[in-house]
């Protein structure tokens, strides 16, 4: 069980990395993840806990870091939500007309009395003032903050900092250090508001209300309200808000925003329909098949939106630095107030001075933004791409993929199987071969069987049905047994068959342990397939398998065909496990299958990525990353993104800690002075942003 907070309000980056420590640290807490970009905070309560009101620890956590968040319970009421957002424009405009007139102000005095002996106390007064007036909303936090113990609050920081340079007389440093302070608070702001409506806008898939049929009109009602099997009218230009059935029109869909597929689909009466769909054409009637919390578009958003609580490696470090980074700075300054006047004889002023510099680098603001902040634009751009990715630690274990394994049918074949060839045994007609096979599978749900039952309808219903995982069917009628599966099937019941030449899958046939014949089933090529395995050549993919179930013969031919490295035929459901375990040792490896059949490998794997699972909840619930159409060129597309957000996480943290560093230097040796030094960190923390900001618009 899982209990969901709103956090509004919420904008350090630093801080909600602070919160989430302590509220994992909470008696009764398995586990909790706090999301900067929804501002929602997810508890995981031990069993023993479950019925534990957790809201006041978490307001004491929160309030100790950030005073003016609002927490709550997450009812999922937008009006609140709206709200906020109009009460944070707010605050932003005010904010701007602090900067503007702390800048003008900072700018005569210093331009106009502050070098002029005769005016130099209005300069300063100036300075004062300045600093008063941006300082203000930062000291007020500052004492808050240290009246619950935080003395590494970065608030508490900048304003020792600036209190110091004003004590020291450095008037212009301390007005600059505040103002550049505020203006980087200002726009890291920006960053994220703009990143959260990035995000907000390819997540806008579902609408809210719906147009249903009540009393014998048409009316609109929230989409909530709507039960399975009522019916709804989606006008040309609406988007379908619920899973459905198309009972009356034709039209086509504009799908992107579910597969990344720009050709639009044409649906027909008696077609699925799935929400977040565009109506381009007609307007089209549908049945309701799902509820509102589980349609589609439901799932793939909160998939997007909870992606960033599976956090990669990489972010975890940069959360464990940060907790570490801010007191060895700070200890490092006040060791150089102290140690440079009694060691070496420099001036406490220059001591202090020195150390201020440091207090001012001590926030790491520049990683604990940027590095969530690329990884939750990957998985975006992704999500634009109809790829969606569960997590950022898939993100990072797909850019360095070696290995990938792919089930064949369904995944690089299209899954659609056809009747080519019957070879009837003699004596038998190919119209007794095809009524036994079609009995024996009538009602099986595998696509083999409804090829065949698709070639010679059955209308008989067998008095016994049962199949056999791995080998085929058995169907029990007016006391007779007919068989349908491989040759494995016909080995176990000891009946010799007659080995068949054609390519394709071979469905063996029998009826009271007699020998009917051999039907041929074949199953297309995806057109993409072969391009999406040279694209992983490309990528630098070491090895490429396929585990299938089909004849060695057909599984050697695709695999020549695509130039695939290696292929395992004929396996039963626990031996591709198996071969799967054999491959993936001491290599990272992916498994690709088309869903719930392949759950136990997808397990396994390192990285599990279910194939076309539109509408399908068993491939979203079992894989790690889940491709929305069926075409296999998404893996390349998918590597591609998760390989530019590592590059970009990787940029961010070297430069970042490149500058850091060097400041750190530059100030203990005296070479910069205070308002350098901040404007060298709030220019990190903004340039790691915007290149963070890049994956949002990123296009494989």
């Amino acid at each position: 069980m899982s209990i969901k907070f709103k956090l509004k309000g919420l904008e350090c980056p630093n801080c909600a990395a602070k919160i989430e420590a302590r509220i994992q640290a909470l008696d009764g807490i398995a586990d909790a993840k706090l999301n900067l970009m929804t501002q929602s905070l997810t508890l995981c309560p031990c069993p023993e806990c479950e019925s534990v009101d957790f809201l006041p620890a978490i307001k004491d956590i929160v309030h100790a870091m950030e005073p003016d968040v609002d927490v709550m319970h997450d009812t999922g009421n937008d009006e609140k939500t709206q709200a906020h957002t109009h009460a944070h424009d707010d605050d932003s405009r005010r904010m701007l007309i602090l900067l503007l007139i702390g800048g003008v102000l900072g700018c005569i005095s210093g331009i106009l009395f502050y070098g002029n002996t005769g005016f130099q106390t209005l300069g300063i007064a100036g300075f004062v003032i300045t600093w008063l007036i941006l300082g203000y909303p930062v000291l007020f936090k500052a004492i808050r903050t240290l009246i619950h113990g935080q003395f590494f609050d970065e608030n508490f920081l900048m304003s020792i900092a600036t209190i110091g340079a004003l004590c020291i007389q450095e008037y212009p440093e301390a007005a600059a250090v505040m103002f550049l302070y505020q203006l980087g608070e200002f726009l890291q702001g920006k960053a994220i508001s703009k990143s959260k409506k990035s995000i907000e806008s390819l997540l806008d898939i579902r609408p809210d209300m719906a147009w249903t049929e009540r009393g014998g009109q048409w009316v609109e009602v929230p989409a909530g309200e709507i039960a399975v099997g009522e019916h709804i009218l989606v006008k040309p230009g609406g988007r379908v808000p619920l899973d459905g059935i198309v009972i009356q029109g034709n039209s086509r869909l504009d799908m992107r925003a579910l597969t990344g597929e720009s050709v639009p689909k044409s649906v027909h009466e008696g077609d699925s329909i799935h929400s977040g769909s565009i109506n381009q054409e007609t307007s089209l009637t549908i049945e309701v098949t799902k509820s509102f919390s589980e349609s589609t578009a439901s799932k793939l958003i909160d998939l997007v939106q909870n992606a960033s609580a599976r956090k990669s490696v990489t972010e975890s470090f940069i959360t464990r630095f940060a907790r570490y980074y801010t007191p060895i700075v700070v200890l490092l300054a006040v060791l150089t107030a102290i140690i440079l006047p009694t060691a070496f004889g420099f001036a406490w002023s220059e001591g202090l001075r020195r150390s201020l510099i440091l207090l001012v680098i001590s926030c790491p603001c520049a990683l604990v933004i940027s590095i969530p902040l690329t990884y939750f634009g990957g998985i975006g751009s992704a999500s634009r791409n109809g790829i969606l990715i569960k997590g950022s630690n898939y993100l990072d274990l797909l850019s360095r993929l070696e290995t990938i394994v792919f089930d064949k049918t369904g995944t690089l074949t299209r899954g659609t199987f056809e009747v080519t060839h019957c070879a009837p045994a003699p004596g038998i007609s190919e119209e007794d071969l095809l009524n036994a096979a079609s009995l024996a599978e009538t009602e099986s749900q595998h696509p083999i069987a409804r090829s065949i039952m698709k070639r010679n309808p059955c209308s008989e219903q067998p008095d016994k049905f049962e199949e056999m995982a791995g080998l085929g069917t058995h169907a029990t009628y007016k006391g007779s047994d007919y068989y349908a599966g491989n040759a494995r099937l016909m080995q176990s019941l000891n009946i010799s068959i007659v080995p068949e030449s054609h390519i394709g899958t071979h469905v063996y046939a029998a009826r009271d342990g007699r020998y009917l014949g051999c039907i041929t089933i074949s199953d297309e090529l995806k057109p993409d397939s072969a391009s999406a395995i040279r694209a992983l050549r490309e990528h630098g993919i070491k090895r490429m398998s396929i585990l299938t179930g089909d004849t060695e013969e057909i599984a050697r031919s695709i695999a020549k065909e695509l130039g695939v490295d290696d292929y395992r035929a004929e396996l039963m459901p626990h031996q591709k496990l198996e071969q799967f375990e054999n491959i993936s040792q001491n290599t990272k490896t992916a498994y690709i299958g088309d869903g719930i059949n392949d759950a136990p490998v997808l397990a396994e794997s390192d990285v599990g990525i279910a194939m076309g699972a539109l509408g399908s909840d068993a491939a979203i619930e079992a894989a790690d990353i889940v491709l929305m159409s069926d075409a296999p060129s998404q893996i390349p597309d998918a590597i591609s993104i998760a390989r530019r957000t590592r590059q970009i996480v990787i940029q961010n943290i070297v430069f970042a800690l490149t500058i850091k560093f060097v400041l750190i230097i530059l100030g203990a040796f005296g070479i910069i002075d205070i308002w350098l030094a901040i404007f060298g960190d709030v220019g990190v923390m903004l340039l790691a942003s915007l290149n963070a900001m890049r994956m949002l618009r990123y296009t494989p």
